[in-house]
């Protein structure tokens, strides 16, 4: 074996993984299924001078599936402050690190950013290794429009804050991408129906693992399946579709809408929100929020 070369395992077969050149790689690790993993992933995971990760049992688990045996470094949320010089000090002195988090691509609902703008501000190469992504596993087979979208993590688990995350993005053109817990799904579901409108969506859950599933409808219906459904088990993914800009322009529930609003703000921030969520003018909806109240047609 060359000096610097390390050995893992494909299938039956014995591999050698040379030595990386000094740069952060950042690796993309299986989001369930551990044979998800590309090959160059494994020659970066058994060839780099330091393995930094979100949780060292998780990775220790793939490591040794595919006969990897490395020391390994933690670095996730509550000790990037202090792990994070650490990895820069290795650059520095021409190593290479490679990051990987617990499941899917680094830096999606990871703190890895914060490492990558340390490394690149420091002068370092930063390398992607891709694979695995629950956003884009989740994306790709929901059955909605996937030209454009936008990931938007995990809401906020009050219902307030919830409802005004969800008036942030409402008039993005394009498919919302959500991260949710089991134990909050019912809620934001019937959240995202009344920020949202009924707008097509799918609910992905435990993909590429055994229990796989992709229930698909509009958010009225999954709302009404999950408020009576057991609460669900493993990782979720919530797929909503773009604003239905017809159902808008005909001001299709925007006076249920207005009224929601007006429940917890002042008319004119009430007009305000809705103004962005529908693309209608607000000193119109203003109006029509006050010909509401007063009992008239507008």
């Amino acid at each position: 074996m060359a000096e610097g070369e390390r050995i893992y395992m494909v299938g039956q077969t014995q591999m050698r993984a040379a030595a990386l050149e000094p740069a952060l790689y950042l690796v993309a690790t299986p989001i369930g299924n551990l044979s998800d993993i590309t090959l160059r992933a494994l020659e970066s995971l058994a060839g780099a001078d330091i393995l930094a990760c979100e949780d060292t049992r998780v990775t220790r688990i793939l490591l040794e599936r595919y006969g990897i045996r490395r020391r390994l470094m933690a670095y996730h949320e509550h000790n990037a402050a202090e792990a994070g010089p650490k990895l820069i000090t290795a650059l520095n002195e021409g190593r290479s690190v490679a990051l990987c988090s617990d499941a899917g691509t680094p830096l999606v609902s990871d703190p890895g950013f914060r490492l990558v703008g340390e490394a690149v501000e420091a002068g370092h190469r930063v390398v992607p290794i891709p694979g695995a992504s629950s956003t884009l596993a989740a994306l790709s087979i929901a059955g909605l429009p996937s030209d454009a979208f936008f990931f938007a993590g995990f809401l906020p688990v009050k219902d307030r804050q919830r409802r005004s995350r969800l008036q942030d993005v409402a008039r993005i053109p394009g498919t919302l991408i959500f991260f949710e817990s089991p134990r909050r799904l019912a809620a934001s579901l019937n959240a995202m129906l009344d920020v949202l409108g009924d707008r097509p969506a799918a609910v992905a859950r435990e993909l590429t693992k055994t229990f796989e599933e992709a229930r698909r409808g509009t958010l009225a219906e999954l709302a009404a399946h999950y408020a009576k459904a057991d609460t669900p088990k493993g990782e979720i993914v919530v797929c909503v579709g773009p604003p239905l800009a017809e159902a808008a322009a005909e001001g299709v529930d925007v006076d249920r809408l207005l009224l929601d609003l007006a429940r917890d703000m002042p008319a004119s921030k009430a007009a305000g929100e809705a103004a962005k969520m529908t693309g209608q003018s607000k000193q119109d909806l203003f109006r029509r929020l006050v010909a509401l109240r007063d009992g008239k047609d507008g």
